[in-house]
């Protein structure tokens, strides 16, 4: 294995972990994120958390941060779409299962990427796919399965997550858009739509609540779910291809139901436990598949790895 290979291994393997660290960060978001909307309106939540980290983010764009504002715009009004149907979604539903039926990205990711990308993900990711889908049957009740409007509106969340995942490859090839930049663009459309939203309710939005359970949750998720996540999912998804990302994040569900059930009392029986076993096989197994990933994400791989032993 020559210097330019262990290079291109460690970044993956590094990319690799740092999803791994958000699949646990997000699977906390929903039980934090529930606790929150206790204190404030969904849209006035999400305009405080966004409109944080874009305030915390604005540097970021000075210089050659500019180029992220053209992909940032439309990826931010896919982020928009994603977090009102995830917020609505988690105060209509539990946090455990607003965690399982947003992994079904997993599922929607390789069909949305051959669509938009024309890039046949692996047979085996395929396998993979398929036993996340099984383990979030399992995770959700099996035969007993029932949606509400809050699992309707994560499962509209986890397909826009899909179609996010894949627009930001496309949008993002072939250029040098600093991962940060790129998070502060979309932090700020999604706080400008939450906050258009928020003043065009009857009545405006509250005063901010001053509780501080809700200012320690927000301030969580800015720093944590936010500027961490997002700046390690657009990172990643210059190192690789968009559905091995979604399979490492699904391990999310798993980590949401553990962290659930410790905090707010929500328990899983044999059956949900069975389902996130498979979760994390499909998920881990995506390790094992780096080197068969598309020759077109092995070349970039090359490219990135060059960059970084000269700089």
């Amino acid at each position: 294995m020559g210097f330019g290979e262990g290079v291109t291994r460690r970044n993956l393997w590094l990319a690799d972990a740092m999803l791994l660290t958000v699949a646990v960060i997000w699977g906390s978001s929903y039980t934090v994120a529930k606790e929150a909307l206790g204190y404030y309106p969904v849209v006035g939540f999400l305009a405080v958390r966004f409109g944080l980290t874009f305030i915390l983010l604005l540097p970021q764009l000075r210089g050659d941060g500019w180029r992220a504002v053209r992909p940032g715009v439309p990826l931010g009004l896919v982020m928009l779409g994603i977090f009102l149907c995830e917020t609505w979604g988690v105060m209509l539903t539990s946090a455990s299962n607003a965690a399982f039926l947003i992994s079904l990205c997993v599922v929607i990711t390789p069909f949305m990427e051959w669509l938009l990308l024309r890039q046949r993900p692996d047979n085996r990711l395929f396998l993979a796919c398929a036993l996340s889908l099984a383990g979030v049957w399992l995770l959700t009740g099996g035969p007993q399965l029932s949606l509400n409007l809050g699992d309707a509106l994560m499962l509209a969340a986890a397909l826009l997550r899909a179609l996010l995942v894949c627009l930001t490859r496309r949008l993002t090839a072939g250029r040098e858009i600093p991962a940060l930049a790129l998070t502060a663009v979309q932090s700020g459309v999604v706080a400008a739509g939450c906050i258009l939203l928020g003043v065009s309710l009857p009545g405006g939005l509250p005063a901010l609540p001053v509780e501080p359970e809700f200012w320690f949750g927000t301030l969580y998720l800015v720093l944590f779910a936010t500027l961490f996540a997002m700046f390690a999912q657009n990172r990643a998804l210059a190192r690789s291809s968009a559905t091995r990302v979604s399979l490492l994040m699904g391990c999310e569900p798993l980590f949401g139901a553990l962290i659930a059930g410790f905090w707010l009392g929500e328990r899983l029986g044999l059956q949900g436990w069975i389902g996130g076993l498979l979760i994390m096989i499909a998920a881990l197994g995506t390790l094992r598949l780096g080197r068969q990933d598309s020759s077109g994400v092995e070349v970039q791989h090359q490219r990135i790895a060059g960059r970084e032993a000269v700089g």
